[in-house]
């Protein structure tokens, strides 16, 4: 196997990043946190590839947390600046141009969860556990958890994840709206990849423009957001995509979108 802690492979106009690290359930350290941010600038600047699926390697974990190893030795300067170094890289995810689906295959702990949470989608097999353990250690998270979660859960979920520490399993977890979809396990695969190749057949640019508004809605008030999503309705009327998505429509053809 090889020894990169994350890689990277095509499949048509998808993506797969894996987080490699199966020894280690796939934790997240300083090298692995730069590879990763890596890889999805590569996606972002490929035309070709249309969508990314971020899973873990192994059977066990998507990623089971930080490296608490790593983490032991850190002063309280170093300690904030890994959190800021693992915070770059959910917002890198979380503003990507191109649908990011989390395939969650196992645990999803601390920066694990921070990590699918950075995703736009979620989807996670049946026998995955999700939370945020860092009281357990004498931490808060720090990726963003306390943030990302709020938004999804709401308030009492955060605190009563963050607080207990304890983890749930992913029917609590799709109650709680952390996650999108539950699947057998022996399914996850087949059925992120079908989502994936759905996205990836849909227009680009329209993508960009749904994950864009979303994006500026969640940061700023009702009368912004409604303004930033009128200008973004209006951009597509300049694109071929538009044009080829209601001809199709009238049609009643499947469209080909091209991505201008």
């Amino acid at each position: 196997m090889s020894e990169s802690p994350v890689l990277t492979t095509d499949h048509g106009a998808v993506r797969r990043i894996t987080v490699n690290r199966p020894d280690k359930l796939n934790a997240l350290n300083a090298a692995t946190l730069d590879a990763l941010r890596a890889a999805f600038e590569a996606a972002a600047a490929e035309p070709a590839v249309r969508c990314v699926v971020l899973t873990g390697a192994g059977a066990k974990a998507f990623v089971a947390g930080a490296d608490i190893a790593e983490m032991n030795t850190l002063t309280p300067v170093q300690g904030r600046d890994f959190s800021l170094r693992g915070q770059k890289l959910m917002r890198r995810i979380e503003k990507m141009p191109k649908p990011v689906i989390a395939m969650v295959n196992g645990f999803a702990l601390g920066g694990g969860l921070e990590l699918a949470m950075g995703c736009h989608l979620r989807i996670a097999a049946d026998t995955a556990k999700v939370g945020q353990p860092e009281i357990n250690l004498g931490l808060i998270p720090g990726f963003g958890g306390t943030q990302r979660l709020l938004r999804l859960a709401g308030r009492a979920a955060t605190l009563e994840l963050c607080l207990v520490g304890t983890p749930v399993d992913a029917v609590r977890a799709r109650e709680l709206g952390i996650v999108n979809r539950v699947v057998a396990a022996a399914e996850l695969e087949a059925e992120t990849m079908k989502l994936a190749d759905q996205l990836a057949n849909s227009a680009p640019l329209a993508l960009r423009g749904v994950l864009d508004c979303v994006n500026v809605g969640g940061e700023c008030g009702i009368e912004e957001g409604l303004e930033y999503e009128t200008a973004q309705f209006g951009l597509m009327f300049s694109t071929q995509d538009m044009r080829e998505g209601t001809a199709a429509f009238l049609e009643r053809r499947k469209p080909a979108f091209s991505g201008q």
